[in-house]
């Protein structure tokens, strides 16, 4: 007589279903590691940037905690704890900790272009006296006798190995005259063909 268990497990395989809905143990982990390591990059952020993110205030202050513990195993513990932080945020509070952070990273890539930028017009203005004379014609507020002078000890600095005082204030006269072309609204593609003539 055949056996009517046989074959039969006993389960209704809705039942096996409801069990496997779950996140399995490596996914649980990979989702604790990416978020541990936004917890990382955030503690890696300056403070004042820190404070600007919403986020709720505990999870906050324990990242700028984080950012003071000079001990090694001490910063190890507060980063577990941060992360634990981390965990009991909302998938919403989540992303608005991301497009935050994605916003950073789109303006250190603009705000070190900009930098390049002025690190090429300085080098213009040291090998070129006609980038000078350029210079003083779109500016006219300049202080023309002021930046040659600074201009030829930044030349003296380099040639005799000296902390380069000059080098760096034409830099800042140059950041200065950028912030100002921005807000009051002049055309960046001005200094693009500028650039394009002397070259």
């Amino acid at each position: 007589m055949p056996n009517p268990n046989r074959g039969a497990c006993g389960f209704q395989s809705n039942e096996f279903e409801q069990e496997y809905d779950r996140p399995s143990k490596s996914q649980l982990k990979r989702e604790m590691t990416a978020l541990q390591k936004l917890g990382q990059a955030l503690i890696d952020q300056p403070r004042d940037r820190v404070k600007r993110v919403p986020m709720p205030e505990d999870v906050k202050d324990a990242i700028l905690e984080c950012q003071l513990i000079k001990d090694h195993e001490g910063r190890r513990r507060q980063l577990q704890y941060v992360g634990k932080k981390m965990r009991s945020l909302s998938e919403e509070e989540l992303a608005i900790i991301q497009r935050a952070m994605d916003s950073w990273k789109g303006l250190s890539k603009a705000d070190t272009s900009a930098m390049h930028a002025l690190e090429r017009h300085r080098e213009r203005l040291l090998k070129d006296d006609a980038a000078l004379t350029l210079l003083l014609q779109q500016h006219q507020e300049l202080d023309a006798q002021h930046l040659r002078t600074l201009i030829r000890n930044a030349r003296k600095e380099q040639a005799e190995n000296k902390p380069p005082k000059a080098y760096r204030e034409i830099f800042q006269i140059l950041k200065q005259l950028q912030t100002k072309t921005k807000s009051t609204g002049e055309d960046e593609q001005d200094d693009q063909n500028d650039d394009s003539e002397e070259e």
